[in-house]
């Protein structure tokens, strides 16, 4: 099985590495191939991820490309997840083998059940954001939330998304956060069920 994934940027390719070490866990011999594609700045829309989507899946052989982009682009090009979802699947002509995702808000939501780490990374004490990480809303998103605290902690430095991402991760469970987060079971659920669907996560 050999699967593109379309991501936004930097970020999501923090967090490849740890996906990839709690996939091989799960699914051992039947481990896909992962192919995490960046594009620089956000999911192309329309016509152009439709070209994206068709040239990956009929020129370079793979059986299953997903997108995953944040509901909260800046842009406001999404009213919410269902939303993002039915136009990526709209823009992509419903192929069958086209499987969009959502990071709720965005894709730092899923650092939020990690916040003691977060705390000690950044030196300071500031309480977690309440209610679910996927509820932090587009007024004070979660990468919002954890700038904020870098930038007032004692580490005295900017919260770098890449090298932070990976730090927040590296010694955490991934099963805390698809278990706290919907959007990320569905994600990782989507993986496995192309897989190997007795393995999918309840």
């Amino acid at each position: 099985m050999k699967i593109a994934i379309l991501v936004e940027g930097a970020t999501e390719m923090a967090f490849r590495k740890k996906l990839r070490e709690f996939l091989q866990s799960r699914l051992e011999q039947k481990m896909p191939r992962l192919d995490f594609k960046p594009q620089h700045g956000g999911i192309p829309k329309e016509a152009e991820l439709k070209l994206i989507v068709e040239n990956l899946l009929d020129n370079d052989g793979y059986d299953a490309v997903i997108a995953l982009t944040d509901v909260y682009t800046g842009k406001q090009d999404f009213k919410d997840a269902n939303d993002a979802k039915d136009k990526m699947r709209r823009w992509v002509d419903k192929n069958p083998k086209f499987y969009p995702h959502t990071a709720l808000h965005d894709f730092e939501a899923w650092l939020l059940p990690y916040w003691t780490t977060i705390q000690k990374l950044a030196k300071h004490n500031r309480s977690a954001p309440s209610g679910l990480p996927e509820t932090v809303n587009h007024q004070n998103a979660p990468s919002d939330r954890i700038k904020e605290i870098f930038s007032s902690g004692q580490c005295r430095r900017d919260y770098n998304k890449v090298i932070d991402g990976v730090a927040i991760l590296k010694d955490n469970d991934l099963m805390i956060a698809i278990q706290a987060c919907p959007e990320l079971k569905a994600f990782v659920n989507r993986i496995i069920s192309l897989c190997d669907e007795d393995k999918i996560i309840y």
